[in-house]
């Protein structure tokens, strides 16, 4: 066990096993839950260096806007949990730091809250963060399980969110022992749910990638944005592995660790065919540096989960430091490449391939 997985043991304490997203965010500590033969893709990419940027470093800036909302950086952290006494603490944090810092915020799914309203609490960001965008989010297989618009209204609602994303999890589904499997049709509700809901509707993958060809088809429907959350980062078969105790479906797993489609793969691809729509691109970033990338590749945000979990439930104090620290590498390598706003690194010239 390396030291991340002993701090995780030692921060979060022992919980009754029906506590879903309480076990996800330990699992996510202790276990190893990446997938194996699969990266993001970034690092296929290197930004070549320009030694005359003509820029001052301390007027870089980071601000950016995000479908009309405007942003002190184009930085994101990714839906991760809630549901618990604990993860609500978490999400607390969260949403302190990230108003702090500036950066957009989405939470774990809302489902559990829909259902039991005695969970709301824990999902409740905005008392936290006033002035930053808030994302809500719920399974889009919900749909086919008796969730109305009313019910997903009442997510954005319970996290007074600006935007609403659906999460499209079909391998997760299956691996998870209580998992709902029926994706057939959603597409048309989606557009349903586009046309009803009070918020912009988006779409997410969990870490297994949404090609262009779908994004596509999904801004058609009326979805204002699109997060790729491609393959690099955490594996949801991974997670689900741990928690199954069914032997073949927990050696099946072993399977699907390479399955994905690379973050960088999916922002190239999804922009390429949807060169104006809102995207942001997650899944595997863990440095200013990555984000960059993202953006360059052609993201509008670039989104953090995993990678800051350790730092969450740590204090405010390492989580601020550690938003700083993505802050401070993606406004370095803005200077090291003489693009002194967020425009610049999307249109930038200087990423190129490694050889």
């Amino acid at each position: 066990m390396n030291e991340q997985e002993r701090a995780g043991r030692r921060l979060l304490p022992e919980v009754a096993t029906g506590e879903r997203k309480l076990e996800h965010v330990r699992l996510c500590l202790e276990e190893n839950v990446a997938g194996e033969g699969i990266t993001s893709g970034l690092e296929k990419y290197a930004f070549r260096h320009h030694p005359l940027p003509e820029l001052d470093f301390e007027e870089v800036r980071l601000d950016t806007s995000f479908l009309g909302k405007t942003m002190r950086t184009p930085l994101l952290i990714s839906s991760m949990t809630g549901g618990s006494k604990t993860t609500g603490a978490i999400n607390e944090r969260l949403a302190r730091v990230a108003n702090a810092r500036g950066w957009a915020l989405g939470v774990g799914s809302i489902r559990a809250a829909v259902e039991q309203p005695e969970l709301a609490s824990t999902f409740d960001v905005r008392r936290w963060a006033p002035d930053i965008p808030v994302i809500a989010n719920l399974g889009a297989v919900q749909l086919n399980y008796g969730f109305s618009t009313a019910d997903f209204q009442r997510a954005v609602e319970i996290a007074g969110a600006d935007l609403l994303v659906l999460h499209l999890n079909t391998l997760q589904e299956v691996f998870q022992p209580e998992g709902n499997t029926n994706f057939s049709g959603l597409y048309q509700r989606i557009e349903k749910l586009c046309r009803e809901l009070e918020v912009p509707v988006g779409v997410k993958e969990v870490g297994f990638g949404i090609d262009g060809v779908t994004a596509q088809r999904l801004y058609e429907a009326g979805v204002s944005f699109i997060d790729v959350a491609g393959a690099g980062g955490t594996s949801w078969v991974q997670v689900e592995k741990y928690r199954n105790n069914n032997p073949v479906r927990r050696a099946a797993a072993e399977a699907f660790a390479d399955w994905g489609i690379p973050t960088a793969e999916c922002i190239q691809d999804v922009r390429a065919l949807n060169p104006d729509g809102a995207l942001i691109g997650s899944g595997g970033l863990y440095t200013g540096v990555d984000a960059a990338k993202a953006l360059a590749l052609g993201a509008d945000l670039a989104g953090f989960g995993r990678s800051l979990l350790e730092s969450a439930v740590t204090s405010d104090e390492a989580l601020s430091d550690r938003l700083e620290q993505v802050e401070f590498e993606l406004r370095t390598v803005m200077f090291g490449i003489g693009a002194g706003s967020v425009a610049s690194v999307k249109q930038t010239e200087r990423l190129v391939e490694r050889r």
